[in-house]
């Protein structure tokens, strides 16, 4: 059964996130400028910057991480069949930062909570989303990625959108989709107009049927950076998070029971932010910014 994480990230493989989170708009705030097609990335940060971590007593010697290979960008194989993505590269990073040995076992999604109980590996990083069945059965890392919401607009109506006020205007959305559902609860004066798929929904504002589409961020920018939308659109400042509607992020997941590789694991992804290399890691595999 896929979580909620991996089902939006799917998206990706079908058509092929300092923030401060404002609980009463569900408007997620970056200290730069928000990315726009063509512009340099806005890398999140999901670490509280005044939170100080000290290097834990002890780390893991070696640490196998569960993944999967058909889950592009986050691990998939290239065209020498070599094992690559973004989780392939932060789980490296990570053992790296802890002068741990690494390894990474491939395994289905769905086999995945089942390999970690039986130990075939020590931690999953899939897009596991720590749902009430998985937090009793597994501790979870600090959140290193958001999958938020965005506004797309033509790139000419660009400057008429704070991303914040659109009382009024047309969105396209894909019908029954979480982004209309958003909508609908936390927007109610927008002009919705729905549509049976996302490329739909995308290509009425390709084609200036609507004045703003809003949807996945992370699947937007690569379709902003690809040929399907012709050039046509950017987003508008502003991603957008809901934990009801888009999930609480994407985490590591280990057993209950390994509090070592847990502590390790958030110490790890902290020192990686703080390095730069979360960063640099981001702009590899998402170079249209999502935030």
């Amino acid at each position: 059964m896929k979580t909620l994480a991996r089902a939006m990230v799917t998206y990706l493989v079908l058509a092929l996130s300092a923030l401060i989170v404002n609980s009463d708009e569900g408007r997620a705030q970056t200290a730069d400028a928000p990315a726009t097609a063509g512009a340099t990335s806005v890398v999140p940060n999901f670490w509280d910057p005044r939170s100080l971590m000290e290097r834990p007593a002890q780390t893991p010697d070696r640490i196998q991480f569960l993944a999967t290979d058909d889950f592009p960008p986050f691990s998939f194989r290239d065209r020498s069949e070599r094992l690559t993505g973004f989780h392939v590269d932060l789980a490296r990073a990570l053992c790296e930062e802890l002068q741990s040995s690494c390894s990474l076992r491939v395994k289905a999604f769905e086999a995945l909570p089942e390999a970690l109980e039986a130990d075939e590996g020590d931690a999953v990083i899939a897009g596991l989303a720590k749902t009430e069945e998985l937090a009793r059965r597994f501790r979870f890392t600090d959140v290193y990625l958001r999958l938020p919401g965005r506004f797309v607009v033509r790139s000419e109506d660009r400057g008429r959108f704070d991303g914040v006020q659109f009382a009024g205007t047309e969105v396209s959305v894909e019908r029954g989709s979480r982004h209309a559902a958003f909508l609908k609860a936390r927007m109610p004066d927008v002009r919705l107009k729905e549509y049976d798929s996302v490329s739909a929904a995308r290509d009425a504002l390709r084609r200036g049927e609507v004045a703003a589409h809003f949807g996945d961020g992370l699947t937007l920018s690569f379709w902003l950076g690809g040929a399907l939308s012709e050039e046509c659109c950017a987003f508008v400042p502003g991603p957008w998070l809901d934990d009801r509607f888009f999930g609480d992020g994407l985490r590591i997941a280990v057993r209950t029971d390994d509090a070592v590789l847990l502590e390790a694991l958030n110490y790890g992804l902290r020192r990686l932010q703080e390095k730069g290399i979360y960063a640099e890691l981001y702009r590899r595999y998402f170079p249209t910014g999502f935030f």
